[in-house]
């Protein structure tokens, strides 16, 4: 393979990082078959027939991503040395093959054990080899690759729903999970196997594209500054690492715990499930609009001024929703809960890497995602015990706006470390 990508990289006539991005994007879009707002279209009809609670299916989400936490600080450091090929190609096979065995689901044990590794796959592999490959290829023009990967992400979002809400209609939620299982494979999976390569450095070229001998270029941060080459170790001696990391702590239950229930919360509000299933895919529509803008945003406001405007609109959106009653106050929190959350998925893994740079991003991120994950996996959970404890999702809603405001707080505390 990378005698292929030498001679694509030298005939084609632009940067052969955006073929690389091309790849990350089509992964990302792949990702979004186990993700939360997808399963928030299987929850009622999977509830009804099997006669689940909210919490047992949330539950699935929850150990999915504590799987991920445990392996994802292993596995970073494999991206460092042997790119994000071989990740990415293996977790869209497994998480498609396990999306299309979830349609012949027929107990709660076989839900969880199909869904629970797809859903590892989405909240590790995936993660660390999407942002790995961008990052290691662009330091000037991270803040528009991640963007643009931003957009790949939520264009899956906002298909994903529709494909498995259409094809529900037709054929009932074991269709759903068929249609979600193929798309996962179709789009994921040639291009990364076939076109994704490790760093410019192995095809003879720098970051950015840019043509410098000297690799002075290569060296540089979106700030002009020398590029920072943190250990994993040094990383994490830094008050950054832990400001960052408390961000994530208090900020991914809300995206999770809010996504996963989202259709639910609207239908027992009085909205029809098709009218539900588009204010999801709107909710990740704005997600993917505003998370490119914030990553535009980033080089000119800074990370800490970006992050903390999202998680205010995060605070805002979780509150909005308590009071929807009909569709135009649906979509009105939907944007609202959007526009921070699209802060949230594109900015932090740009921070990771401006502020510690691309020699270590897998194994720092690696630390970091197990936190993520472990906090995606506690949003589902909350909302569910609390929905189950009250009747309504009134108090969850309260508790992630509380959280959200909480990570407002903590991240302008997180000042750029000292380079190394």
């Amino acid at each position: 393979m990378l005698a292929l990508h030498h001679m694509l990289s030298r005939r084609l006539p632009f940067f052969y990082g955006w073929v690389v991005l091309g790849c990350a994007s089509c992964a990302g879009f792949a990702r979004q078959g186990p993700a939360v707002a997808t399963l928030t279209i299987f929850v009622a009809p999977m509830t009804t027939e099997f006669g689940w609670s909210l919490s047992e299916i949330s539950g699935a989400v929850s150990l999915g991503g504590l799987l991920a936490a445990f392996s994802s600080p292993l596995l970073g450091p494999l991206v460092d040395r042997h790119g994000a090929r071989a990740m990415l190609c293996w977790a869209v096979l497994i998480t498609g093959v396990a999306s299309l065995l979830l349609s012949q689901t027929q107990s709660l044990l076989v839900f969880y054990l199909l869904f629970c590794v797809a859903r590892m796959n989405f909240a590790g592999p995936f993660d660390l080899g999407i942002y790995g490959a961008v990052n290691n290829w662009f330091i000037r023009r991270r803040p528009i690759a991640n963007s643009i990967v931003t957009v790949a992400l939520m264009v899956g979002l906002t298909a994903m729903p529709l494909i498995a809400h259409f094809a529900m209609i037709s054929g009932g939620w074991r269709a759903g999970w068929v249609a979600v299982g193929l798309t996962v494979l179709v789009i994921g999976f040639l291009p990364t196997f076939l076109l994704m390569a490790r760093r410019p450095e192995d095809l003879g070229l720098q970051p950015d594209g840019d043509i410098d001998d000297a690799g002075t270029e290569s060296n540089r941060s979106g700030a002009g500054k020398p590029e920072p080459t943190f250990t994993r170790a040094q990383a994490m001696r830094t008050p950054a690492f832990w400001m960052l990391l408390g961000f994530t702590f208090l900020g991914y239950p809300v995206q999770s715990g809010v996504s996963l229930h989202q259709a639910p919360h609207l239908i027992e509000r009085g909205l029809d499930p098709t009218t539900a299933a588009t204010v999801v895919a709107a909710f990740s529509l704005f997600t993917g609009v505003f998370g490119f803008l914030c990553g535009m945003m980033v080089r000119r406001l800074g990370i800490r001024l970006v992050l903390s405007v999202s998680g205010l609109f995060m605070t805002a959106g979780c509150l909005a929703m308590i009071w929807v009653h009909e569709p135009a106050q649906a979509y009105f929190a939907a944007a609202i809960f959007g526009v921070g959350l699209g802060g949230l998925l594109t900015v932090p893994p740009i921070a990771w890497a401006d502020y510690f740079g691309r020699k270590s991003f897998g194994a720092i991120r690696g630390v970091a995602l197990s936190v993520q994950v472990s906090a995606q996996a506690t949003g589902p959970l909350i909302s569910g015990v609390l929905r189950d404890w009250t009747g309504d999702y009134v108090l969850a809603l309260q508790v992630f706006a509380g959280l959200s405001l909480l990570a407002t707080i903590l991240i302008l505390l997180a000042r750029p470390p000292k380079h190394a």
